[in-house]
Protein backbone atom coordinates (compact mmCIF):
# COMPACT_ATOMS: atom_id res chain seq x y z
CA UNK A 1 0.00 0.00 0.00
CA UNK A 2 3.04 2.29 0.07
CA UNK A 3 3.00 4.92 -2.67
CA UNK A 4 5.25 7.98 -2.85
CA UNK A 5 2.41 10.08 -4.26
CA UNK A 6 -1.29 9.33 -4.11
CA UNK A 7 -4.49 11.32 -4.54
CA UNK A 8 -7.59 10.32 -2.62
CA UNK A 9 -10.81 11.51 -4.21
CA UNK A 10 -14.57 11.00 -3.92
CA UNK A 11 -15.05 8.12 -6.33
CA UNK A 12 -18.75 8.80 -6.99
CA UNK A 13 -18.40 12.57 -7.57
CA UNK A 14 -18.52 13.59 -11.24
CA UNK A 15 -16.46 16.73 -10.58
CA UNK A 16 -13.79 14.74 -8.73
CA UNK A 17 -13.60 12.08 -11.44
CA UNK A 18 -13.37 14.79 -14.11
CA UNK A 19 -10.50 16.43 -12.21
CA UNK A 20 -8.65 13.09 -11.95
CA UNK A 21 -8.98 12.46 -15.69
CA UNK A 22 -8.01 16.10 -16.44
CA UNK A 23 -4.90 15.73 -14.26
CA UNK A 24 -3.92 12.39 -15.83
CA UNK A 25 -3.90 13.94 -19.32
CA UNK A 26 -1.69 16.82 -18.17
CA UNK A 27 0.67 15.34 -15.60
CA UNK A 28 4.36 15.95 -16.47
CA UNK A 29 5.52 12.56 -15.19
CA UNK A 30 3.25 9.60 -14.51
CA UNK A 31 4.08 9.30 -10.82
CA UNK A 32 0.84 9.99 -8.97
CA UNK A 33 -1.48 7.10 -8.11
CA UNK A 34 -5.18 7.45 -7.33
CA UNK A 35 -7.59 5.81 -4.90
CA UNK A 36 -11.15 6.65 -4.05
CA UNK A 37 -11.87 7.76 -0.51
CA UNK A 38 -14.44 4.96 -0.39
CA UNK A 39 -11.87 2.24 -1.19
CA UNK A 40 -10.05 0.11 1.36
CA UNK A 41 -6.77 1.88 0.51
CA UNK A 42 -8.46 5.27 0.85
CA UNK A 43 -9.86 4.40 4.26
CA UNK A 44 -6.53 2.99 5.48
CA UNK A 45 -4.67 6.12 4.34
CA UNK A 46 -7.25 8.37 5.98
CA UNK A 47 -6.69 6.50 9.25
CA UNK A 48 -2.90 6.49 8.88
CA UNK A 49 -2.84 10.27 8.34
CA UNK A 50 -5.56 10.91 10.94
CA UNK A 51 -7.96 12.29 8.33
CA UNK A 52 -11.07 10.27 9.04
CA UNK A 53 -13.65 11.85 6.77
CA UNK A 54 -16.98 10.11 6.49
CA UNK A 55 -18.45 12.83 4.25
CA UNK A 56 -15.86 12.30 1.49
CA UNK A 57 -15.85 16.00 0.68
CA UNK A 58 -12.14 16.70 0.21
CA UNK A 59 -9.48 15.88 -2.33
CA UNK A 60 -6.36 14.69 -0.50
CA UNK A 61 -2.86 14.57 -1.95
CA UNK A 62 -0.21 12.60 -0.08
CA UNK A 63 3.37 13.14 -1.24
CA UNK A 64 6.16 11.33 0.59
CA UNK A 65 4.17 11.26 3.82
CA UNK A 66 3.23 14.97 3.62
CA UNK A 67 -0.51 15.49 3.38
CA UNK A 68 -2.30 18.29 1.53
CA UNK A 69 -6.06 18.74 1.61
CA UNK A 70 -8.65 20.84 -0.20
CA UNK A 71 -7.24 23.85 -2.11
CA UNK A 72 -3.68 23.07 -1.01
CA UNK A 73 -3.96 19.64 -2.64
CA UNK A 74 -5.21 21.18 -5.89
CA UNK A 75 -2.42 23.78 -5.95
CA UNK A 76 0.33 21.25 -5.23
CA UNK A 77 -1.03 19.00 -7.98
CA UNK A 78 -1.08 21.97 -10.40
CA UNK A 79 2.71 22.16 -10.00
CA UNK A 80 2.96 18.64 -11.44
CA UNK A 81 1.08 19.48 -14.64
CA UNK A 82 2.30 20.49 -18.09
CA UNK A 83 1.63 23.90 -19.58
CA UNK A 84 0.56 26.97 -17.64
CA UNK A 85 -1.04 25.09 -14.73
CA UNK A 86 2.03 25.28 -12.43
CA UNK A 87 1.56 29.07 -12.41
CA UNK A 88 -1.60 28.50 -10.36
CA UNK A 89 0.64 27.63 -7.42
CA UNK A 90 1.08 31.37 -6.86
CA UNK A 91 -2.35 31.26 -5.17
CA UNK A 92 -0.73 29.39 -2.28
CA UNK A 93 0.09 32.87 -0.88
CA UNK A 94 -3.63 33.35 -0.17
CA UNK A 95 -4.32 32.05 3.33
CA UNK A 96 -5.78 28.52 3.33
CA UNK A 97 -8.90 29.57 5.23
CA UNK A 98 -9.80 31.94 2.35
CA UNK A 99 -8.97 29.42 -0.41
CA UNK A 100 -10.79 26.66 1.45
CA UNK A 101 -13.90 28.80 1.91
CA UNK A 102 -14.39 28.63 -1.88
CA UNK A 103 -13.27 25.00 -2.03
CA UNK A 104 -15.84 24.06 0.64
CA UNK A 105 -18.60 25.98 -1.14
CA UNK A 106 -17.95 24.03 -4.35
CA UNK A 107 -17.59 20.74 -2.43
CA UNK A 108 -20.89 21.33 -0.66
CA UNK A 109 -22.70 21.82 -3.99
CA UNK A 110 -20.75 19.42 -6.23
CA UNK A 111 -23.41 16.71 -6.42
CA UNK A 112 -26.14 19.25 -7.15
CA UNK A 113 -24.11 21.04 -9.83
CA UNK A 114 -22.16 18.17 -11.40
CA UNK A 115 -24.05 15.02 -10.42
CA UNK A 116 -23.13 11.80 -8.72
CA UNK A 117 -22.30 8.35 -10.06
CA UNK A 118 -23.82 5.16 -8.67
CA UNK A 119 -20.37 3.61 -8.17
CA UNK A 120 -16.72 4.59 -8.34
CA UNK A 121 -14.97 5.29 -11.63
CA UNK A 122 -13.88 2.37 -13.80
CA UNK A 123 -10.66 3.51 -15.46
CA UNK A 124 -9.81 2.53 -19.02
CA UNK A 125 -7.10 -0.11 -19.48
CA UNK A 126 -4.67 2.67 -20.58
CA UNK A 127 -4.78 4.30 -17.13
CA UNK A 128 -5.84 1.38 -14.92
CA UNK A 129 -2.33 0.89 -13.48
CA UNK A 130 -2.53 4.42 -12.03
CA UNK A 131 -5.45 3.44 -9.77
CA UNK A 132 -5.26 1.53 -6.51
CA UNK A 133 -8.16 -0.73 -5.39
CA UNK A 134 -9.99 -0.72 -8.74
Amino acid sequence: MEHDEIVLFDGVCNLCNTFVLFFLRREKKSLVKFASLQSQTGQLLLQKHQLINKKFDSLIYISKEKTYIKSSAILHLAKKMKGVYPVLFVFIIIPAFIRDFFYDWIAKNRYKWFGKMKSCITPSKEIKERFVDI
